[in-house]
């Protein structure tokens, strides 16, 4: 019995959670009201408020679990007898394909929108999400382990790499300045990217 009111919490979760998705994006989440959660999930208005005390909570439920579900899917391993280059452009690669989903840019837009006018709270909940190890962190560690970068701070580096990226593949995007990024300009960035990261902390074979 136990299980079975699990299971039924858990599906209900999932439904405030996708009616989240879909008001926020159309109505923005000033324009969605608990009440109206409640009655797309078809739910009690006091359940919503059972699994979510505040809209700015759902917000960043929604930012987290996207993020996590792109962290998990980037995945590389450092291949110590492959070039460099080929390795870093492939994971770079995958995180842009990460930054321009649609998916990814219309939950961007939403909780920037919310929280432009709560810049503190933004900043502490990226702080928390950006703190995580991801593939970039290990694939740079082990590559400098095995003595092929040279860097101080992996944390910096991949702040770096993290800003190329969003400047090319997620502002410009985010507000709409510029048009979808076809697969061609797209592994041309991730290629620019690599050479400019490789030029700074590769060290050469002798």
């Amino acid at each position: 019995m136990a299980g079975n009111t699990r299971t039924l919490s858990d599906l209900k979760r999932e439904a405030i959670i996708q009616a989240a998705t879909q008001a926020f994006q159309e109505f923005g989440v000033k324009g969605t009201s608990m009440d109206k959660l409640a009655e797309l999930a078809n739910v009690s208005k006091r359940t919503v408020y059972n699994h979510f005390s505040t809209k700015e909570d759902l917000v960043m439920h929604l930012v987290t679990e996207q993020w996590q579900s792109a962290i998990m899917n980037i995945t590389a391993h450092y291949l110590p007898n492959e070039p460099l280059d080929t390795q870093l452009q492939s994971i770079i690669l995958k995180d842009i394909e990460f930054m321009v989903s649609e998916s990814h840019l219309d939950l961007a837009r939403v909780a920037i929108g919310y929280f432009f006018y709560e810049p503190d709270k933004l900043k502490d909940e990226v702080a928390q999400l950006k703190a995580q190890e991801t593939a970039m962190h290990r694939w740079l560690n082990d590559a400098k382990a095995d003595g092929r970068l040279a860097f101080d701070d992996v944390k910096y580096v991949v702040n770096e790499i993290d800003s190329l990226v969003k400047g090319q593949c997620f502002w410009p995007q985010l507000f709409k300045i510029e048009d979808a990024l076809s697969d061609e300009a797209k592994k041309n960035i991730a290629k620019n990217i690599v050479a400019l990261i490789l030029s700074r902390y590769a060290i050469e074979s002798k």
